[in-house]
């Protein structure tokens, strides 16, 4: 039975085969509408615990919207910075930032896992509970993607040994920081004094050379502090106090305090035990994780061997290692605030004086024709100081007798021991004279006595002219201290004259990637050095001292005796490959057009011909970064009165381009030689179109000749009036 029913639907099957394609589209059209159906109906609805439903606007705008509202209230006391801790997109900002500094590359926000914002929404609500405690070792809430560690199966020696060595700020600290980081900075860099420059976003030490360079030419006598102690150990009182003063908000302050006060473990397990060396009979060489940043490579950290002195001291305090430069500038601001009342205080201006005779003393005068050229002192001369700082070094700058330096560096020993406990004495202050020179960021201040000759036209039209004498302010490459820098990273022996010796760290490396490296460093060496008047001659000195210790490396490498040797072969910029040898192999541009070798790059600035000029690019008097000119700009727009003041400017002027600007001038000059401001100023009360035709069509008043000018012209001459 079974059988025949299975023959019998075959059978009816094979007759129904021809009618079955006719059905399928209709099929078809039936099943998608069954699925589209029970897709409309069945529509998932989005988890209410999931954390990326917490994240109503990009982490970007909201710190955007932090600046805006403290740079158009920079004295406002702020006390919702807890409304700002919540927002979990800021969270997820500083997740992908710490991932970033972790994994060396950037973690977008789509590639954040479930599990990961489930751990970063704990470590918010940890925060905000009060339950998140600093520089935990073994309990975290969020872990490092590179942390694999199993930390419930470690063996007690190896918990001992985590409990008791100094490690790095554990990964849910520095997310922490992170995102107090990005809470504090918009609030104080609008408070911040325009004389700080270090650890401030869009200054640097180029900023101050500038600065430097164009307000501090005249002055005779300096002050050259250094306060970098105080960035040792810092009091916590005095850093929440400092905090105190813009930011009222419990929560924050406490949990600042909290990673101030918490110990940090910086002993060492079983110190008393030492291990013994292991000699290897060869290094083994390291091979990188995949998720592993590379380390820095050679000519960067050469090049961090040049770092100055003001540059090298990074404040650390507790476990706000990301915080704590914010926080020295947020101590320091104080003593930036004594020394611009000290500016006013003792700004004396002289009538007899060409410069700062302003009452507000900004605005200069002067001859135009010598920009840094400033009289020299005397007692009819105006009495002024200047002030300004880089982390924990200071530089003033008096113009008067010294004197007045003496009381102000002794009313400043005052002030840093009354505020910071900080116990200063003359020699750490000490008052030079310009003439013998000022170190500041290895560059040396000092200034060039000159004896212009001053022309200018005295009552009726007289021409006087006389000597004066004045000084340039020349900002120069410590050359001595570049040997320094050089001896200490083994690139010279000896100090007057200095001899080349050989690198041997990049002996294994090919003769093309050595170049390249070098290469690299000059570079950056001759952007270092861009504000210095003996730019060429510095940057010179370096690449000799680069190119003898290569040419040293390659007569030790390729057994040439000698670097005259070295330089035969390979040229003077050793862009030459010195590793042929005739009749063995193919010549080296063979090799290269086959691609078998790569192209080898000769040292840059082997001639100081070939090193560009310094940058005397003007700078500004009030100058600030660009991103507080657009933060400006754009507050100053949104105010509803710039607005009003725009819709009637051009109401009353008109809107014209800077093209059709331009095309009036000419067509202006051509017909009359007589520049559009003339004729605006004389186009005025209610004859000033048929004025303006008579400017337009003719000069010398001679409008009735011109009469026989077309329609047009006359048309187009009293629109361009009207403008």
């Amino acid at each position: 039975m079974y059988r025949t029913l299975v023959v019998l639907s075959r059978r009816a099957l094979r007759n129904r085969a021809s009618v079955l394609p006719s059905y399928r589209d209709g099929f078809s059209r039936f099943s998608r509408a069954i699925m589209y159906s029970t897709y409309t109906f069945t529509r998932r609805v989005p988890d209410p615990n999931d954390p990326a439903t917490l994240m109503k606007e990009d982490g970007v705008a909201v710190c955007s919207q932090m600046w805006i509202e403290n740079f158009r209230e920079p004295k406002k006391t702020v006390t919702n910075l807890t409304n700002y801790l919540r927002r979990f997109e800021l969270w997820v900002l500083a997740y992908q930032k710490v991932c970033a500094d972790e994994t060396g590359a950037y973690m977008p926000r789509s590639a954040v896992t479930r599990s990961a914002l489930d751990d970063l929404l704990a470590l918010r609500n940890a925060v905000l509970d009060g339950n998140f405690k600093w520089g935990a070792r073994l309990e975290f809430f969020i872990r490092s993607p590179k942390d694999k560690t199993d930390y419930e199966s470690l063996s007690k020696r190896k918990i001992r040994a985590i409990l008791t060595t100094t490690q790095r700020a554990a990964f849910q600290d520095r997310i922490v920081q992170e995102v107090l980081f990005m809470i504090l900075e918009p609030v104080y860099e609008a408070r911040f004094s325009q004389k700080s420059f270090a650890f401030r976003p869009g200054r640097n030490a180029h900023t101050v050379l500038r600065v430097i360079r164009r307000s501090f030419a005249g002055y005779l006598w300096y002050i050259k502090g250094d306060v970098s102690s105080v960035l040792d150990g810092m009091k916590v009182g005095t850093v929440i106090s400092a905090l105190m003063r813009d930011v009222r908000d419990k929560k924050v302050i406490d949990l600042i305090k909290a990673a101030l006060t918490t110990p940090v473990v910086t002993s060492r397990a079983d110190d008393g035990e030492k291990k013994k060396k292991i000699k290897r009979k060869y290094q083994k060489k390291k091979v990188l994780a995949e998720d592993e940043p590379k380390p820095d490579p050679y000519w960067l950290e050469t090049f961090f061997g040049f770092a100055p002195e003001e540059a090298q001291i990074l404040p650390s305090w507790g476990h706000c290692g990301i915080l704590s430069p914010l926080l020295a500038n947020i101590c320091i601001d104080e003593l930036d605030r004594f020394m611009e009342d000290k500016i006013k205080e003792f700004y004396q201006p002289s009538t007899s004086d060409v410069i700062w005779n302003n009452p507000d003393g900004e605005a200069e005068q002067g001859n135009t024709s010598w920009p840094e050229f400033v009289p020299t002192s005397g007692p009819d001369k105006t009495k002024k100081i200047d002030y300004i700082r880089y982390g924990g070094h200071i530089l003033i700058g008096v113009r008067g007798p010294r004197a007045d330096a003496a009381i102000l560096r002794k009313q400043l020993i005052e002030f840093c021991d009354q505020k910071y406990m900080l116990k200063l004495d003359n020699e750490s202050l000490p008052i030079e004279h310009i003439t013998k020179g000022i170190m500041f960021l290895d560059h040396v201040l000092c200034r060039r006595v000159v004896y212009p000759t001053l022309r200018y036209t005295a009552t009726g039209g007289k021409i006087i002219s006389e000597k004066g004498v004045g000084t340039l302010l020349s900002v120069t490459a410590s050359l001595k201290q570049c040997i320094k820098q050089f001896r200490k990273l083994n690139y010279v022996k000896g100090d007057r004259d200095p001899d080349p010796q050989p690198c041997f760290r990049m002996f294994h490396a090919t003769q093309a990637h050595t170049n390249a490296q070098m290469n690299k460093f000059l570079s950056t060496i001759v952007e270092w050095y861009r504000y210095a008047d003996n730019r060429k001659k510095i940057v010179n000195f370096c690449s000799y001292i680069i190119r003898g210790s290569l040419a040293k490396l390659y007569a030790a490498k390729y057994k040439l005796r000698s670097r005259a040797k070295v330089y035969k072969i390979g040229a003077r910029n050793l862009s030459r490959p010195l590793k042929e040898k005739k009749g063995q192999s193919p010549e080296f541009h063979n090799l290269l057009r086959m691609g078998l070798v790569e192209s080898i790059d000769g040292l840059q600035y082997t001639r100081m011909s070939l090193v560009p000029e310094t940058d005397y690019s003007p700078f500004p008097v009030g100058w600030r970064p660009d991103h507080e000119k657009a933060l400006l700009e754009y507050i100053r727009l949104e105010d509803s009165k710039t607005l009003e003041e725009q819709h009637k400017c051009i109401r009353e002027q008109g809107l014209i381009s800077p093209q059709d600007y331009i095309s009036m001038l000419v067509w202006n000059y051509k017909r009359n030689a007589m520049s559009l401001d003339q004729l605006s100023s004389t186009i005025n009360g209610e004859n000033g179109i048929q004025e303006g035709e008579g400017l337009l069509l003719g000069s010398n008043g001679e409008v009735s000749d011109q009469r026989i000018a077309s329609e047009e012209d006359k048309e187009e001459t009293i629109h361009l009036a009207q403008i």
